[in-house]
Parts: structure tokens; C-alpha cells; sequence
């Protein structure tokens, strides 16, 4: 059986009357990318800050490494880096010494220093001032400082957040060698699937503070299964004809859609439908892309 280094059992927090997390069931297991996938305002942060102890849960229990992190909190987030929201840094300080202050607060080996600039890709700008670096450097400083204590568990919030696009490529092929060099499991949030799809491992998608699925991306791009498309005159007889028949029809501007997409089966629709006298004017095979898989399970239309 797998290890879970994340198990969270039916955690729920209130703030006043509003629910901004409901009954969260989350499963990590070790070595993997978890990618916590959710719209801004869907509980992501909210979730994460009771994950690192910031926020006390209204129920429910969260277990790290195996143990509940009310009973071992401190030992457990001695397992645990953390970059959430913008990373902190001393501007009129270089990348280094922002790092060392950092190391002496936790009393780690001076050598440790040295060893997170390489896996950020930093070593070459260490001695400059941190407020002159771009928002790309900053944010790789950031995930150092959460390197530092060679951390079991890593969890970054957003880290791609305001980033150009080759910010975004350094950022996520940094955080894919991280399971495989470092043994870390890696806890990533985004509100950008395409972020996610290119890698993470493990997906949960969060909507309303509800968790809408949980699994791995193979599980994830097998929805991406391509639906028939149909266009004929009289869409609404055409629609009661195909479910009277047993298939699953949606009407969805103007045009019926249909889940499964066998020659045998669109043959027989199509057959069907002209015998009746119902001019079909269009069949189409119409392959669903991961945003379409998101917009549907978060039920930003309606499932098909």
C-alpha cells in the first residue's frame, strides 16, 4: 500500500457563516506531485494554511507523515518547506545572505547554503542585491529558503503566480527534478490546468471549498475522450428520439452531444434520424481538451 504523506479526513473551515473548505478528504503519497488544482477563491490557500498549521481546521483531521499535526505539530513542520503567496526576501540583501539569515535561524550546516542556490539555478547571482533580481529569481530564492531544511514534504502555493513564460518553464522543471533527485513529494497549487497537466502526478481539483476529484493525471486525461457532435432541423425531436433509444443527448448551443463516438453507433443515430424525416446536417467527432475536463467537473457547464 502506497504511503500517504498527506491524509486529511473531512476537514471543514468556517470563517463566520461562509464554508471555505467542506468536508476535504486529500491523499498524498510519497513521491508524487500533487497538483491542487482550483478558480482563485476556491479554497486552495485556505486548505494549504491548515495543511502547515496556519490555520486551525472548524473539524475534521489532518494527518502528515502519519501523524495528526495536533498532537506532533512542531516535529511534523520540521519535514515541511513552504513558499505561500509571494515569497519574503531582504531587498537590500544578496540572495545568499537573505538565505543565511534563514540558516541561522534554523541552525542548519553553513554547507546547505550552496547546495539550494545549485538547485535553483541561483549559484551565479547569489552575491547580488535580492531587489534587483527579476520576479523569476525571487521566486526561485523563495523555494530555496523552503529547501534549506531538506524539507519530506514540499508545498508551494501558486508558484508560477505573475511569472513570464520562461518563469514558468524554469519554475515547473525545477519542481518535476525535485520527487526524482531529492526523494521530496511536492505539493503544488495552480489555477491554470495546463500548468498542472505538464507536471504534476497527482490531481485533486477543488471547487467551493469541495473537492470535485482526486486521482492521477492518466485517470484525469482518460475523461478527455472525444464526443459526437450532431446538427439536424428539428434538434428537439432529434434529442427525444436518440435518449428514447437509450443514449445520453445534451443540448448545448444548438447542436446535441452525444459521449460515445463508434462508427457503429453514429451510423445508427444518423439512420435512425433520417428515416424519421429529420435532416441531419452535421456529425462530428470533437476531441475534449483537459480545459473542457476542468470546466465540467468544477460545473462550469454542464456534464456531459
Amino acid at each position: 500500500m502506497a504511503q500517504h504523506i498527506v491524509a486529511t479526513k473531512n476537514i471543514t473551515k468556517k470563517f463566520g457563516k461562509h464554508t471555505s473548505v467542506s468536508g476535504l478528504e486529500m491523499r498524498i503519497e510519497k513521491g508524487q506531485i500533487y497538483g491542487f488544482l482550483g478558480p482563485n477563491g476556491a479554497g486552495k490557500t485556505t486548505t494549504i494554511r491548515m495543511l502547515l498549521g496556519l490555520v486551525k481546521p472548524t473539524d475534521g483531521v489532518i494527518e502528515l507523515f502519519g501523524q495528526d499535526i495536533r498532537t506532533n505539530r512542531l516535529q511534523i513542520l520540521q519535514r515541511v518547506g513552504s513558499l505561500v503567496e509571494s515569497p519574503s526576501y531582504y531587498g537590500h540583501l544578496t540572495g545568499r545572505e537573505n538565505l543565511e539569515v534563514i540558516r541561522r535561524i534554523r541552525d542548519l550546516p553553513e554547507t546547505r547554503i550552496a547546495e539550494v542556490l545549485k538547485i535553483v539555478r541561483l549559484t551565479k547571482v547569489a552575491d547580488r542585491l535580492a531587489k534587483e533580481y527579476s520576479l523569476g529569481m525571487k521566486q526561485r530564492l523563495g523555494i530555496a529558503a523552503a529547501l534549506l531544511s531538506k524539507p519530506d514534504l514540499l508545498v508551494l502555493d501558486e508558484p508560477t503566480n505573475g511569472l513570464d513564460p520562461a518563469g514558468i518553464h524554469e519554475i515547473r522543471e525545477l519542481i518535476k527534478e525535485l520527487p526524482h533527485q531529492y526523494g521530496m513529494t511536492v505539493l503544488v497549487s495552480s489555477h491554470l490546468l495546463s500548468e498542472i497537466d505538464q507536471m504534476a502526478t497527482q490531481v485533486g481539483i477543488i471547487m467551493n471549498g469541495k473537492l470535485m476529484f482526486q486521482d492521477n493525471i492518466v485517470a484525469l486525461r482518460k475523461k478527455q475522450k472525444p464526443l459526437l457532435k450532431i446538427g439536424a432541423d428539428q434538434i428537439h425531436e432529434a434529442q427525444s428520439m436518440i435518449q428514447n433509444r437509450g443514449w445520453r443527448a445534451v443540448l448545448q448551443e444548438g447542436s446535441l452531444w452525444v459521449s460515445e463516438t463508434s462508427p457503429e453507433l453514429v451510423s445508427e443515430i444518423n439512420g435512425m434520424l433520417v428515416k424519421s424525416g429529420i435532416s441531419v446536417y452535421r456529425l462530428e467527432e470533437v476531441k475534449r481538451s483537459l480545459e473542457d475536463i476542468f470546466l465540467e467537473l468544477t460545473g462550469a457547464e454542464e456534464s456531459l
